[in-house]
């Protein structure tokens, strides 16, 4: 990519933090002049930033974004070099958001197409809603653990738990944390969530989740996005197969059915 189309930009003017909508216009006053790499230094919880892009444009942050990094986001590579706040990648549609760090709570919200890596520990009612369009499939992996409600109401694609410690200094141990929360994967109707644990998850189940053994389909299936979720993060791939994957799946696609009128007059 030439010097041509990137370009810097400061979130924070005269020791204070630019208003996120004036961010927002920033960023696209430099798109309209055919910028397609845009460096934003200091980002001080600015929300929505990448919110409705489209196309092949890369976003690096330096520092800590607020909430809805990406929403709706169509296409983009984003790269969060620090730690991010809730809900990134709300309903977005397709593109990465990848993230050096820890991420906050309902990650992942509503996406329908797309991929987010998290490199450390994420919050509670991450990937909740998470659905396939067509031919999108939606992945979430995390290389950490998860709080609650992991995967609830889960209507489609991929959710990957690693159980990893990866320390500062780069370095990479077991967590010594419990992979997943409570009611995980409560109301999932399709969809698969896998954990990388030897933990009894049954007393974890959600209403409408059921663990299963790996196949080697799904090993399979899952094998390339682990190979990309190393390289992002420079993680030992070797290090994955160190422990077996435990996959939550729906019991039915109407988990709920039994709650709802079956007649109406």
């Amino acid at each position: 990519m030439s010097n041509n189309n990137k370009i810097e930009i400061n979130a924070i003017s005269d020791e204070n933090p630019l208003d996120y909508k004036t961010l927002n216009e920033v960023i696209h006053r430099a798109l309209s002049q055919g910028k397609t790499k845009i460096v934003l230094n200091n980002v001080c919880g600015q929300r929505f930033i990448g919110a409705s892009l489209q196309g092949n444009i890369e976003l690096i942050i330096n520092g800590l974004p607020g909430n809805d990094l990406g929403i709706f986001m169509d296409g983009p590579r984003i790269v969060v070099n620090g730690n991010c706040e809730d809900q990134a990648g709300n309903t977005m549609n397709d593109g990465t958001i990848i993230i050096h760090g820890d991420c906050g709570d309902v990650i992942g919200l509503s996406a329908r197409g797309g991929k987010i890596y998290v490199k450390k520990d994420v919050g509670y009612r991450v990937g909740i809603h998470i659905k396939e369009y067509e031919h999108k499939h939606p992945v979430l992996i995390i290389g950490g653990t998860a709080k609650d409600f992991l995967g609830e109401y889960m209507a489609g694609g991929i959710i990957i738990v690693l159980g990893l410690k990866i320390n500062d200094d780069g370095s990479v141990e077991e967590s010594n944390h419990p992979i997943c929360g409570n009611e995980l994967g409560t109301g999932i109707h399709r969809g698969k969530i896998l954990l990388r644990t030897d933990e009894n998850l049954e007393e974890n189940l959600g209403i409408g989740a059921k663990l299963f053994e790996i196949t080697e389909s799904e090993l399979k299936q899952i094998d390339p996005l682990l190979d990309e979720y190393c390289d992002a993060f420079s993680i030992p791939r070797e290090l994955i197969d160190r422990k077996p994957f435990k996959v939550v799946k729906p019991i039915s696609k109407r988990p709920f059915g039994g709650n709802y009128c079956g007649q109406i007059v």
